[in-house]
């Protein structure tokens, strides 16, 4: 587990491949409780390529010093996090 927030990660490794490749993160909020934004590309074994970006945000509580997941959101496609960023615009906004 990490200590930090810097250091929570998505990447996941298997048998020496990257299955899960964390692309660039965004820290919205620190403290006990923390929210990450990922991007990320998950290893396709069928193409053996990895597929189109995906987001994923991700909710952390520290408990012993140390983070630890407790819930996750997953933007599964380009078309989905621009629906997201268009309501969240139009709801600021107003």
């Amino acid at each position: 587990m990490s200590q930090k927030p810097e250091d929570l990660s998505v990447s996941y490794s298997e048998e020496g491949l990257e299955i899960v490749q964390e692309l660039d993160k965004a820290i919205l909020s620190k403290g006990a409780w923390t929210t990450i934004l990922f991007r990320y590309r998950e290893w396709d074994r069928a193409k053996s390529a990895y597929g189109a970006d995906k987001y994923s945000i991700r909710r952390y509580q520290k408990r012993n010093g140390e983070y630890r997941q407790q819930s996750k959101f997953n933007i599964s496609s380009n078309e989905q996090a621009r629906a997201i960023i268009e309501v969240l615009r139009r709801w600021i906004e107003a």
